[in-house]
């Protein structure tokens, strides 16, 4: 019987953006409104983010070439191609960028008219929705125009049967944003709604943070994808990259 899964998968979460440090920013202003000029899609890496970047492919550049990723699919916002350009630039992957699959089907959650807001902003400017999120909870709330985290699950199941259909055997670096990260894990783990909301809870995905499986043939019938690693940090640690964690422009909505 043909693999049905990826023989190795990594998840990645993108470098440090600059609209992680407008949030930020927004925050200690104690304002209602995230000042980004660009629209999401095009928001760029920080500096940081680049650092962190270049850490993470010297890690990749590090393993023996008969383990690399070789296939690359990211998200079409610039700041996951951009990651996943530096992982290659720095000799971490075989695979060259015009190779890259970019898939929309992995992009950032959608946060439709909360787009932009910090928390204090949403209270402000629509709280009706405020109080659908403290009632529905974020796995089920959907701001209008936007997404809920189901929403998101919905479209990663028909990424994943794109790769399970396409990469069966291969090694497939995934770079992509923080709620997709989480919602693979729920996929591939057939995890609860209160199983990866406590995973959640614990904290936030770090920028570049590597989320590894490693394909089993002996669980279930026809294998399964078994977590060797979540939120790993130490490419970054032992290159002295800055760590960050900070959660994407609309944590409010996340």
């Amino acid at each position: 019987m043909q693999q049905r899964w990826p023989q190795r998968l990594w998840i990645v979460r993108h470098g440090e953006s600059a609209g992680n440090v407008a949030r930020d920013a927004a925050y200690a202003a104690g304002v209602g409104r995230i000042d980004i000029a660009e629209r999401d899609v095009d928001v760029p890496l920080s500096r940081q983010g680049e650092q962190q970047s270049e850490a993470l492919a010297r890690w990749f550049a590090a393993l023996p070439p008969g383990e690399r990723p070789d296939v690359v699919l990211t998200s079409p916002y610039l700041r996951t191609r951009r990651t996943a350009e530096i992982i290659h630039a720095g000799g971490g992957l075989p695979v060259e960028p015009t190779e890259f699959v970019v898939d929309e089907r992995l992009r950032e959650k959608e946060f439709g008219i909360l787009d932009r807001l910090t928390a204090l902003g949403i209270a402000q400017e629509h709280p009706e929705q405020a109080e659908f999120r403290r009632i529905l909870g974020k796995f089920y709330f959907r701001p209008p125009a936007g997404e809920s985290w189901c929403d998101v699950i919905l479209r990663l199941r028909s990424a994943l049967d794109t790769i399970s259909l396409h990469h069966g055997g291969q090694r497939v670096l995934v770079v992509s944003h923080q709620v997709v990260v989480l919602c693979l894990r729920y996929l591939l783990e057939g995890m609860t709604e209160e199983q990866i909301l406590a995973i959640d809870r614990e904290g936030d995905v770090a920028n570049c943070g590597v989320t590894e499986y490693a394909f089993d043939p002996d669980q279930g019938h026809s294998g399964r994808m078994q977590l060797r690693r979540y939120n790993f940090v130490a490419p970054l640690e032992v290159a002295g990259a800055p760590l960050t964690a900070e959660p994407d422009a609309n944590a409010a909505v996340r």
